[in-house]
């Protein structure tokens, strides 16, 4: 656990590229990710929920019915810098995989982190959608990304 697994609760209110917005509870507590699986979901061009697999639906807090057809920024928690998110989009959108590591808002406001790995869904020449596979990182890997992020943020 992080030096920021306090358990303090707060409201904050997230603010998405497409101008939408909602009011989330956060909770400074990280939610272990589990050893030996591979959380893994797909979604439209514009990163809608096509599927959900059980360890996605685990891990995020949600049901398979809530996280279908959702966008998958509900996940964003607020310490993710904006510009982590644009360089993901930029990658995809050319065509090319992205690898990087995530921290997830979870429904009950809770976190965890991801070793993320994005690919883009091409079928007949054309783009259909992404997928998105998550594993467990490593710890070492966890404290870099959140200095780093802090800097971006």
């Amino acid at each position: 656990m992080s030096d920021q697994d306090t358990g303090a609760e707060r409201e904050v209110t997230l603010h998405y590229y497409d101008g939408s917005e909602r009011k989330a509870l956060i909770v400074d507590t990280e939610v272990p990710y589990p050893d030996g699986k591979l959380i893994v979901s797909r979604t439209d061009p514009q990163g809608f929920i096509t599927h959900a697999n059980q360890a996605f639906v685990d891990m995020s807090g949600y049901s398979r019915e809530e996280l279908i057809g959702a966008n998958h920024n509900i996940l964003r928690h607020p310490d993710m810098p904006a510009v982590a998110f644009k360089g993901l989009w930029d990658t995809v959108q050319s065509g090319q995989k992205w690898q990087g590591f995530v921290k997830n808002l979870r429904k009950d406001g809770k976190y965890y982190w991801v070793k993320a790995t994005v690919i883009p869904n091409i079928r007949q020449g054309k783009l259909v959608g992404y997928t998105s596979v998550r594993r467990k990182p490593s710890r070492s890997k966890i404290l870099e990304s959140e200095a780093l992020y802090a800097t971006l943020k």
